[in-house]
């Protein structure tokens, strides 16, 4: 786990325990984003020969994650920041209450700090 998941989920709990929902949402969403593009592409496979070409025994069929770079991970948090921003921006007077909770979680997000080999969030 990287410096970066390792705050983000010790921000969580922090923000469970004062019962910030804003920053609880923003947290898990984020984790889940970083967690998400960690993943692997899945293969197709041909339908024919499916179990004999099946991988056996309880593990088999396993593959590493992908391992980001603290750049990657700078990324994500900043599409994480700016796609709350420009849905706030978006929403408009119309939604008022949603989009200032969305101003919220950017800014909880964006007071994350990264790796000093990547720029700020913001």
């Amino acid at each position: 786990m990287s410096a970066l998941q390792e705050t983000l989920r010790a921000e969580l709990v922090a923000a469970m325990k004062r019962k910030d929902r804003s920053a609880v949402s923003a947290f898990r969403t984020t984790i889940a984003a970083l967690e998400n593009a960690e993943a692997v592409a899945v293969e197709t496979h041909p339908a024919a020969g499916a179990i004999e070409g099946s991988a056996l025994g309880a593990g088999a069929a396993e593959t590493e994650r992908r391992v980001l770079t603290a750049a990657d991970e700078a990324g994500i948090l900043r599409d994480q920041i700016t796609e709350r921003e420009d849905t706030a921006a978006s929403l408009g007077s119309a939604q008022a209450e949603t989009a200032e909770r969305l101003r919220r979680e950017a800014s909880v997000l964006a007071a994350i700090p990264v790796s000093p080999s990547c720029p700020p969030p913001s």
